[in-house]
């Protein structure tokens, strides 16, 4: 069985998510079955058909988590010794000529990866492109629009 990677930090906000599944939002879905019940007939109620699909997605994140928990290979970063080169966990901060512009992303594992918090999956195309380069590097990642170029400005474990 492939282990799934996953940083020290993506296991601990997997865990909480799942903690909150069990300890706050099952229990407020249960209340709102049981209002729901007390309304009477249910093949009419919209609230009880609502709160049951709830439910159900509910139940099915709480054991994907665990499974995926289950799973994975927790990788602490901090003690990983790479010698300055881009490895799994890495935070690279990543410098575009053509744009001007410079961003920052931490390569992480597929279930903890989020666009918006600038965490991105280890399998994507611009992750791959990084591994095993090192500051001063210039990566060529193959993206829908052509070919961009970056140069890596800084690699940093934290």
């Amino acid at each position: 069985m492939k282990r799934t990677p996953l940083t020290r930090q993506g296991a601990e906000r997997l865990r909480a998510e799942a903690l909150h599944l069990k300890k706050v939002v099952r229990p407020q879905i249960i209340a709102a079955i049981a209002e729901a019940r007390a309304h009477g007939d249910l093949k009419e109620n919209a609230e009880y058909h609502a709160a049951r699909e709830q439910q159900g997605f509910a139940e099915g994140r709480i054991q994907h988590l665990e499974a995926a928990l289950s799973g994975a290979q927790i990788i602490d970063i901090t003690k990983l010794n790479p010698g300055g080169k881009v490895v799994f966990g890495a935070t690279v901060t990543l410098y575009d000529d053509s744009a001007d512009a410079q961003t920052t992303y931490q390569l992480v594992g597929d279930l903890e990866s989020d666009l918006k918090e600038n965490r991105i999956a280890i399998t994507s195309p611009i992750a791959r492109a990084m591994i095993g380069r090192e500051e001063g590097d210039e990566i060529v990642v193959d993206a829908p629009a052509g070919e961009i170029v970056y140069e890596i400005v800084s690699v940093e474990y934290l």
